[in-house]
């Protein structure tokens, strides 16, 4: 019952580590909470190990195990998994994080163990028309039943505009799950393709609108393109036209989450110059795809805000 890790994992683990403020809109989406982001993230330990039927001890990884602690101190614990298809074993691998979490915070007083289950859910990549909204796990007790529910998170059941108008960045990366199945298509077709094309130019304008706006830093921004590649790159491994399409329009070659290195540079120049840096380039990076697109320097303009000199000259 061990969870193989794949490299969506490794880009969901990123994301959480790397992009930890945009987990706020997932969880008040997931779970109907209502943080307003002034709350603090706490990331608890990921390794538990599970004690056999043998006697052996086997060390379970979970995806993402956090707390938010609210401004008056009061805390709720979360457990957020990655699936990108489903198995049997992945309700069993839930329940053992949860109660070994439940556990590790439990508390004993006057002979009585207390223990709380915290908040659990389940992202999947890929979903169908038979993929339920909620698992259930039910423990039967000799004082009666109790029950609870694991909430499935299902990239397709969103449009793109729908990502963006609820603040659900953190979830983009994973956008293209939804457009897997017409991979052939966008491969063999030029019309197709340029379609598929036209979302990311779309994705990408948005994106930087919502800095441009406030809602997310340059770093948060360039992450978010860093690890969508990385998913295009192993989910459209085999689809060399899909692959390269959208890598030219989200700007080529992936380095190694190159943003990082940028942003931490930035720390000791400071973090305001920086992100005003990053933003200017970003915008002539976005101007420089729009003109091999063919469009005009006016509608270039309109949608970067740089300003017409500074288009006439790239």
């Amino acid at each position: 019952m061990k969870k193989k890790s794949t490299p969506y994992d490794d880009v969901y683990r990123t994301m959480m580590n790397d992009c930890i403020t945009l987990l706020i809109p997932l969880v008040n989406e997931v779970f109907g909470k209502h943080y307003t982001g002034s709350e603090k993230i706490v990331f608890r330990p990921n390794e538990h190990f599970i004690n056999q039927q043998d006697g052996h001890e086997q060390k379970r990884i979970t995806d993402s195990s956090f707390s938010i602690i609210s401004n008056d101190g009061s805390e709720e614990k979360f457990i957020i998994e990655c699936q990108s298809k489903n198995d049997d074993t992945m309700l069993i691998r839930i329940f053992e994080y949860i109660t070994q979490e439940a556990l590790d915070s439990g508390t004993v007083s006057n002979y009585q163990l207390i223990v709380t289950i915290p908040n659990a859910a389940v992202l999947f990549l890929r979903s169908n028309s038979n993929t339920p909204d909620y698992m259930n796990i039910i423990i039967n007790t000799p004082g009666g039943s109790v029950s609870f529910d694991v909430h499935i998170i299902k990239v397709n059941a969103y449009s793109l505009q729908q990502l963006f108008d609820k603040n659900l960045f953190f979830l983009l990366p994973f956008y293209i799950f939804n457009l897997e199945d017409d991979f052939p298509k966008f491969n063999k077709d030029k019309k197709a393709l340029e379609s598929l094309k036209s979302v990311y130019v779309d994705f990408m304008l948005r994106l930087e609108n919502a800095v441009d706006n406030g809602l997310i830093s340059a770093y948060y921004r360039r992450t978010i393109l860093d690890m969508s590649k990385k998913v295009l790159e192993n989910l459209a491994a085999k689809y060399k036209n899909v692959k390269k399409g959208v890598s030219d329009i989200m700007g080529g070659q992936v380095l190694e989450h190159e943003g990082k290195t940028i942003y931490n540079a930035g720390i000791k120049e400071g973090i305001a110059v920086s992100e005003e840096r990053w933003r200017r380039e970003e915008k002539l990076d976005t101007a420089r795809r729009l003109r091999k697109m063919g469009l005009s320097d006016n509608d270039i303009h309109q949608a970067t805000n740089l300003s017409l000199d500074d288009i006439r000259i790239l």
